[in-house]
């Protein structure tokens, strides 16, 4: 177990930690370690230097004009979405930075839609003039993701299979 100190506090990272889903978005601004598991999917983290919160999507298709299915499984959504609710936070687009990481190739997966995911992600964040930090995408390898919202920092694990028991209970079949 990793411990860490807060505040002259010590606790333990995974007490504080958030599992992100695929189609969903996190932020806060406590100090909570998000994680996830993408494959040809990508997650964007957002951070506030000023603030010091942050927040994660996690989204698996690019794009929807659909309103019905304006959900954050599309990246145009996820991105906005993760977005909003920072500024509704206090955040100022002057202050974020951003993070990617995610959009691997399968021989499985819908064809190119890794490239989709990271295209969308990045012309999103171009969109609000939010620079891109570091990035990890592309590549044939899953990764495991924890986004430390006390410093910002990232830490990204690469694997050669994404399998059920990484992190979760019931991990959906399609990663």
């Amino acid at each position: 177990m990793v411990e860490r100190r807060s505040g002259g506090e010590k606790r333990h990272l995974s007490e504080r930690a958030y599992h992100l889903n695929p189609g969903y978005v996190y932020f806060s601004s406590d100090n909570t370690a998000i994680r996830t598991v993408v494959g040809n999917s990508v997650a964007v983290c957002l951070w506030d230097k000023r603030l010091q919160q942050g927040g994660m999507n996690h989204f698996m298709y690019p794009s929807t004009k659909d309103v019905d299915r304006s959900t954050p499984k599309y990246g145009n959504v996820a991105t906005v979405a993760l977005l909003r609710t920072m500024q509704q936070a206090g955040s100022q687009d002057k202050d974020l930075v951003a993070q990617i990481v995610g959009g691997a190739a399968y021989e499985k997966s819908i064809r190119g839609i890794g490239k989709k995911n990271i295209s969308i992600a990045r012309r999103m964040l171009k969109k609000f003039d939010i620079p891109i930090i570091s990035e990890d995408v592309g590549g044939e390898m899953g990764r495991k993701v924890i986004f430390d919202l006390e410093s910002g920092h990232l830490l990204v694990v690469k694997v050669h299979q994404i399998r059920k028991s990484d992190w979760v209970k019931d991990f959906p079949d399609e990663y």
